[in-house]
C-alpha cells in the first residue's frame, strides 16, 4: 500500500526526489525506520480487516482515506486556489486512483487474504520498473514474476477469481498512482498536490461513510480498527518515509519495498491465521525475487 511521499527508485516513485543522504546520517536508523514502516503498513491492513464483518472493506477504506487526508493536509498545507487547470488535471486523476486502489486492495484482502492481495498489488510498481528498463536481466525478472503470478492464478476449485481480479486492479491503480505522482511532482510544489488529492479522495468517500453508518451503525471496536488502519497504514508510513528518504539511498529504499509482499504474508499468517500453501509462498518469493534482482543489478 503506497504512500504519497514514497519515492524510491525502480519500484515506486513519488512527487519529490529526496536529496542524497548526508555522509553523517545514521544508516541503522534508516533501516530500522524502513522496517517499522513496512511492518506498520501491513499490521494496519490486518487490523483494518478485523472491522470487515461490521463495516465492510468500503467502510474501512473510507475511514483510512479520512485519516490520510488529515495527515497530508497538516503536512502539505496546500493552496488549491492557486492551482492552474494543468495542475488540477493530474491531482484529480490521483484522487480517483488513490481511492480506487485502496478499495480494490482491501476488498481483495477480504476475499483472498493479506499476503496474496499485497503480492498482486505489488505487480504495479514492478511492471513500471521492468517496462522502463532495457536490459536482458529485466526480461529475466519479468519471466520470474510472470511465473509467480501464473502459479497464483492457476485454476483450482477454491480459486476466488474476483478476489484475484481485484488484486490485479489494485496493481493497475498503483502503477497509475506512480505515473500520476510523477506528473503531480513536476507541476505542484512540495506535498501540496498529494495533500489535495488525498482530501478529494476523502470527500469522494463521504457518501460511503454515510451509507455504512445508515446501513448498520458501526461498533466502537470496528471504528477503532478502521482508525488504526488509517494511522498505521497511512500516517505512520508517510512520516517514516520522510525520515527514511533523508538517510538511505533511494535504491536501498526501493530494495526494502520489495519485502512488503513477504511481510504481508507473514502478518496474515501470524496475526490473522491465514495459511498459505507452498506454491503460494513460492509465488510470493518469485515476485519479491524479481524486484530484488532488478534493483540489485541496477545498483551494480
Amino acid at each position: 500500500m503506497p504512500n504519497p511521499t514514497a519515492t524510491p527508485s525502480d519500484s515506486c516513485t513519488g512527487p519529490v526526489r529526496p536529496p542524497a543522504p548526508a555522509p553523517s546520517a545514521a544508516p541503522l536508523a534508516g533501516v530500522a525506520t524502513m522496517a517499522a514502516s513496512g511492518l506498520s503498513n501491513q499490521v494496519g491492513a490486518a487490523i483494518g480487516s478485523l472491522a470487515f464483518p461490521v463495516i465492510g472493506p468500503a467502510g474501512v477504506v473510507a475511514v483510512r482515506q479520512y485519516v490520510a487526508a488529515l495527515v497530508l493536509l497538516a503536512v502539505g498545507r496546500p493552496r488549491p486556489r492557486d492551482f492552474t487547470w494543468a495542475q488540477w488535471q493530474p491531482i484529480l486523476g490521483l484522487a480517483v486512483v488513490f481511492g480506487t486502489m485502496n478499495l480494490s486492495l482491501y476488498t481483495a484482502i477480504d476475499r483472498i487474504g493479506l499476503g496474496l492481495a499485497v503480492t498482486l498489488e505489488f505487480l504495479g510498481p514492478l511492471t513500471i520498473a521492468l517496462a522502463t528498463a532495457r536490459r536482458r536481466v529485466d526480461a529475466f525478472c519479468a519471466v520470474i514474476a510472470a511465473a509467480g503470478v501464473v502459479t497464483l492464478m492457476r485454476p483450482q476449485p477454491s480459486t476466488d477469481y474476483l478476489g484475484l481480479g481485484l488484486g490485479l486492479l489494485a496493481a493497475c491503480c498503483w502503477a497509475s498512482y506512480i505515473l500520476l505522482n510523477r506528473s503531480v511532482g513536476r507541476r505542484v510544489p512540495g506535498a501540496q498536490g498529494s495533500a489535495t488529492a488525498a482530501a478529494l479522495s476523502a470527500l469522494m468517500f463521504l457518501p460511503v461513510g454515510v451509507a455504512v453508518v445508515l446501513r448498520q451503525p458501526p461498533t466502537a471496536a470496528a471504528v477503532g480498527c478502521a482508525v488504526a488502519a488509517g494511522v498505521l497504514s497511512s500516517a505512520v508510513p508517510y512520516l517514516a518515509d520522510l525520515f527514511t528518504l533523508r538517510r538511505v539511498p533511494a535504491q536501498a529504499f526501493g530494495l526494502f519495498m520489495s519485502v512488503n509482499p513477504l511481510l504481508a504474508a507473514l502478518v496474515g499468517r501470524i496475526g490473522l491465521g491465514q495459511h498459505l500453501g507452498w506454491t503460494q509462498w513460492a509465488s510470493i518469493a518469485a515476485v519479491v525475487a524479481a524486484n530484488t534482482l532488478s534493483i540489485l543489478v541496477r545498483r551494480g
